[in-house]
């Protein structure tokens, strides 16, 4: 099973790991890991490492991280580019995490990647544009 591991600053992680069982319960090959102030790259670095060797070496990882170019997404690219069948994905919101937590049997970690993506942009949305979507989907009926 594809392993992933979330990471973000503060709380992030653990915020959306207790969201996430809230919702589906525990989950397999998952691991969350924060980024509090009073930690260190190094730390973080070590952290993430530790996760990733959790698992059997065959095991593909996602990372999924909170910003773009914060620590936490750089650290998991740095683990990510050490080796194939890896990959970091920023701006994880909570549409992303369940609806590929519960996705991701059988996909590899770049299949997750593009359906993780593209999740992730249905799951940010408005009250008015849904509201036009619904008025859109109703069918118009005829006339006498």
């Amino acid at each position: 099973m594809l392993g992933i591991i979330l990471t973000g600053h503060g709380g992030f992680a653990s915020g959306m790991e207790k969201a996430m069982k809230q919702i589906l319960g525990e989950q397999s090959h998952f691991i969350a890991i924060d980024f509090p102030e009073t930690s260190t790259t190094a730390l973080l670095t070590e952290q993430l490492t530790q996760a990733v060797n959790a698992w059997d070496p065959q095991h593909e990882i996602v990372f999924l991280t909170d910003l773009l170019g914060g620590t936490p997404f750089r650290v998991a690219s740095m683990l990510a580019m050490q080796k194939p069948g890896r990959e970091v994905i920023a701006g994880t919101n909570l549409q992303l995490l369940l609806e590929m937590v519960l996705e991701r049997d059988g996909l590899n970690s770049e299949t997750f990647r593009v359906q993780a993506l593209e999740c992730g942009h249905r799951g940010l949305t408005s009250l008015v544009d849904e509201l036009g979507r619904c008025r859109e989907a109703k069918p118009v009926e005829e006339g006498i």
